[in-house]
């Protein structure tokens, strides 16, 4: 199994982890989170559980959709929807049965360069069946695009959503439109997670 003792991105993910810390209240039974630790302990705490504990897992990142009644036909045709990317994440199950998740990935944009990205994203689980099931929730993630901030990183808070087994999901976030001027946002960005345990 890969340790992240010395993983670079440790304190990247850790920031991460802090963005959506509160937004999950739900404590894993054997972490508890002590009423006197600050936030950055809280959040250090949290993703270090995550990163020696969690299932280790392949993410493909392969089709981006750029809403249609947002963006011109000629934009779409100039924009690269094929957004293949490959990323890592650790994941654990909550005493309530939903998933933590820390991940790092790298995708092709729509403009055809490279995106780095690093987060932690809290998904509340439904089972649909024996083995299928349905997620959604949120992800706080730094995310480092050429088009903004000089490809400075940059955090956002962005829902996600998943079905299919423990094992195998396909997942999805959306970037919601920034404003009532198009051709920004409106963009729903999906990829399959395969556990490699």
């Amino acid at each position: 199994m890969l340790k992240f003792k010395y993983f670079p991105l440790r304190a990247v993910l850790c920031a991460s982890a802090f963005l959506l810390c509160t937004a999950s209240q739900a404590q894993t039974a054997s972490a508890p989170v002590q009423e006197d630790m600050g936030w950055w302990d809280s959040a250090k705490a949290k993703a270090n559980k995550i990163l020696d504990e969690g299932d280790f897992s392949l993410m493909l990142a392969g089709h981006t959709h750029h809403g249609r009644n947002t963006y011109t036909r000629e934009r779409i045709a100039e924009l690269n929807e094929n957004t293949w990317g490959l990323g890592f994440s650790k994941a654990i199950r909550t005493k309530e049965d939903n998933e933590e998740s820390l991940y790092a990935m790298m995708i092709s944009d729509s403009h055809f360069k490279p995106q780095p990205m690093a987060g932690y994203a809290y998904q509340w689980m439904k089972p649909l069946g024996d083995k299928v099931e349905v997620g959604g929730g949120l992800t706080g993630v730094l995310i480092s695009r050429t088009d903004y901030f000089g490809g400075f990183p940059f955090p956002a808070i962005l829902p996600v959503a998943s079905i299919g087994t423990r094992n195998t999901k396909l997942m999805a976030t959306y970037v919601p439109r920034f404003s009532k001027n198009k051709g920004n946002g409106d963009v729903l960005f999906m990829f399959v997670r395969i556990d490699l345990k």
